[in-house]
Order: structure tokens, then sequence, then C-alpha cells
């Protein structure tokens, strides 16, 4: 079969593709840059890459026709004024689109919207979902409420409340009870719906086994870790409060705290579990879903990460309109060593960042880091998925990685920290030597003064940190 899958950047579609393509489909991905999208060399002659806007009608030409199914995996966390009227306009674009095509089913991954009052995304979810329905193809939607698994944003945010806070003060949402399910499932459930006429037309709740509070689900990771925490809950946490307190104490980014507050104080329960029947699935319990996560980490295979997806920092551009590093206007700092050996100063390279540091002066890092998460920006807490792999569109600490590649030995990083500007990082092995160029491209008088007053600096800490990377 030949199946359109979208969102194949994200947490989800990253890891149902390799899933269909095991099952002997033809996929075509539609992404809006091609340069964000790293296929394993394996699947690369199953795998057909179209470069399309759901936002700009006419790139959509370039969906083919013959396709028998698609998948609907596109979302975002925006708090934009215009996020519910982008996100059903993105749904309609995508809905003519496929009308076109010989498509039978569009299989749409949505939330569970059971509750009377819904949170703003969740109502948005429900709309997206309605400006999906079509008289041409039928639709499956499959409503999950909290995926737990490795990278996923839920799943990190209990991870970085629990691992590091012995006694939690919480907000009262933390009683709100919801079914979380493991995204392994999450995947099986959106491969065995696939032309399965039983789910045409039809609306599922898709959950776990277990029914709690985020307050147990806190508690239940930590009993998983062998760890033990005191939770104390408040009623007077607002939750603009409650937000800036996941902000700062998890990886989230602001705008994801709070959207997510916003919709933890919606209950997300399955109304049944008649899917597992019908496709006969049935969903892990929360605390295997939590080991199964946990050794994931351990043995550093996670697949996917929240932390890749644009929504985790403050903007959103495309990866080739920063390819190219500018020259005019702006302040550069090169460095230049002889590398010891090729092979380790490359593998240095791509171990940089995350918990193995920048090779030096790795608290002025963090310091930098914690400055730009009081001003909004995204800091030092995303890390990086991988400590040892990287792929264009991954974020790596306060950096998005735009080129990635070992045989060109070259690595090009953009900053997402908040700046009066536009700064690059770039390493790359040439003639046994390691170049390393900072480049700033300044915004108006701030952006000059800035530079000035942090040169010093770069020149020490840049000046040692491509010394160690190529001798060490």
């Amino acid at each position: 079969m030949k199946i359109l899958l979208t969102g194949v950047t994200g947490y989800i579609g990253k890891r149902l593709l390799p899933v269909l393509v095991a099952h002997g489909h033809k996929v075509v991905c539609v992404v809006r840059d091609r340069n964000r999208l790293s296929l394993p060399p394996s699947i690369v002659p199953l795998v057909d890459v179209v470069e399309a806007d759901f936002f700009d009608k006419a790139t959509l030409q370039a969906i083919p026709l013959d396709i028998n199914a698609a998948y609907y995996l596109i979302h975002s966390m925006s708090t934009s004024e215009k996020f519910m009227e982008m996100e059903q306009q993105c749904a309609a674009n995508f809905r003519e689109a496929v009308e076109r095509t010989s498509a039978k089913q569009v299989i749409y991954l949505s939330g569970i919207v059971n509750d009377a009052a819904l949170s703003y995304h969740l109502s948005s979810r429900k709309m997206v979902e309605e400006a999906l329905q079509s008289i041409i193809y039928s639709l499956t939607t499959l409503r999950a409420g909290i995926i737990i698994g490795s990278g996923s944003a839920s799943f990190e945010i209990m991870r970085d409340l629990v691992e590091k806070l012995p006694v939690m003060i919480t907000p009262k949402w933390l009683r709100t009870l919801c079914q979380p399910i493991g995204v392994a499932d999450v995947i099986r459930f959106l491969d065995a719906a696939l032309l399965n006429e039983n789910t045409f037309k039809q609306n599922f709740d898709i959950g776990g086994p277990d029914i709690l509070s985020y307050k147990d689900m806190l508690l239940g990771y930590a009993k998983v870790r062998g760890i033990k925490r005191r939770i104390l809950i408040v009623p007077v946490m607002t939750p603009k409060l409650s937000s800036y307190w996941l902000y700062f104490i998890t990886s989230t980014s602001y705008k994801l705290a709070s959207a997510l507050v916003d919709s933890m104080k919606v209950e997300v329960v399955c109304r049944n579990n008649d899917i597992n029947k019908l496709l006969n699935i049935d969903p892990i319990p929360y605390n295997q879903a939590i080991e199964r996560a946990l050794a994931v980490i351990d043995d550093n295979q996670i697949v996917s990460s929240w932390k890749d997806a644009f929504s985790s920092s403050n903007i959103n551009f495309r990866i080739s309109d920063f390819l190219n590093v500018p020259t005019h206007g702006c302040f550069k700092d090169k460095k230049s060593y002889r590398v010891v050996s090729h092979e380790q100063c490359l593998e240095n390279i791509w171990r940089i960042g995350g918990t193995n540091g920048w090779y030096f002066a790795n608290w002025l890092w963090r310091l930098r880091g914690f400055i730009d998460k009081l001003f909004g920006g995204v800091g030092l807490r995303r890390g990086r998925t991988h400590s040892a792999e990287i792929a264009p569109g991954d974020a790596i600490d306060f950096w998005r990685v735009l080129y990635a590649s070992k045989e060109d030995s070259r690595l090009l990083l953009f900053a997402e920290m908040k700046l009066p500007g536009e700064a690059w990082l770039e390493l790359k092995i040439r003639g046994g030597r390691l170049y390393q160029t900072a480049t700033f491209r300044p915004k108006g008088l701030l952006g000059r003064l800035y530079w000035m007053m942090l040169y010093p600096a770069h020149i020490f800490i840049f000046r040692v940190m491509a010394k160690r990377i190529a001798s060490d």
C-alpha cells in the first residue's frame, strides 16, 4: 500500500514511519522542510519525500494522487492568538488535498475530549477532527491522553520533577484524573487501524488500563525508580504561577508549560475500551510503560523527543533559510587547531552539549542558560536526544542543528537562545585541522554592544574549547 504520512519529523511520526515500512508499505513523507528529515539508509529506497506546506495550497500539488491512506499527525502547542484558526485551516487544506487522491482512509491522532469544559488546545483538536471529516474518504480518529515514552513531553516533565524535587508543592490540578498510555501502544493502534474497515468513520479513545491522578503518576514514577517523594497540594497556585513553576523546574518551554497546565485541568479518561477488542490490542499498565521508557533511556536508544520539535523553542523557521552562514554585517570568532586524530576529533564534535558539556567552562554555559531562562528562553535544559548521534533539526541545549554530516566532517548549529541578533556555531575538519567559527549577526546597537561585552569571554572560552575538541 502507498501511505501518506504527515508529521514525520515529530514525536509520533518518527516512530510510526519504520513500522509502516517494516510492514511493506511505500510511505510518502510530507515535510515542510526536507532538510529536517533524516532517514536511516536502510529505508531510504522505500520512502518518497514530498516538500509541501499545508498553509500553502499551491505546494500541495506535489502530493501524489495514487495513495491508499493517509495519517494526519500535525499538531502544535503554540499559544498564538490565531492558533485555533491556523489549526483548522491546516486541516481543511489537508482534507482538500487528500480528497483529490484515491485515499480511502485518513487516520488522525487527537486528544481525549470527553469533558464538558475543554482546554483551548483540546478544543482545537476537536475542531480539527471536524475539519477533517469528508464524504470522499473515511476518517478514523484515535484519541489519546497522556503518552508515556522516552522523549515524550509528559514523561520528560514528570522525570524532571521527580528526579529533582524530593518534596513538591504543587497546584490542585494534580488531582485531575487521566488514563495514560505507552507510546508503543499508540503506535500499535495507529498501525492496526490502517485500512481496517471496522474503524472507518469512527472515533475511539485509546488508553492504558490504569486511571490515575497526576499525583499518582508522579508517585508511580518515583516507585519505579525506587526513590521516595512527598507531594503537597496547595489551592492557591494560579495557572500562570503553575506554568512558571513547570518552566523553571523542568526542560519545557513556557508556551508548552502554559498549554499543558491549561489541559491538565481537564479529565482525560476513555469512554470505553471497545477499540482494544476490535484491534486485539491489550495496552500495558502505567508502571510497565515507565519501566520501558527508562530502559530505553538507559540504553541510549531514544527514537524521538519533543525537545527536537520546534515547539520546544521560541522560534519557527526553515533550516534551509539559515544553512548559508552570512558574512556581511557579522562579527566572527575563528579558531583553528591541528587535530591529533580525525576520528577522535569528529567523535568529540558529535558528543558536544548535553550531559557531555562544552569541553570548557561548563559552569559559564550553565550560567548563560539560566540567564536565558530568566528572559523566557529555552536555556540548557533540553540537553540532547542522543549522546552520540546528531541529525538536522535536533536540539542541542540552546542550539538547533542545521547541518550534520560525518562524511563531510561538519556540524552547523543555530542559536535559539534570547539574543539581540542571530548566532551560528560551525565545527568542521579540513586538511587535518579543526576550524571552529562563531558568527553573530547583530540587530541594531544593542546587538553590537552585546557582542563587544562578551567578546573577551568568547576569545578565552572558544579558544580552549576548540583546542580540547581537536586534541582530546
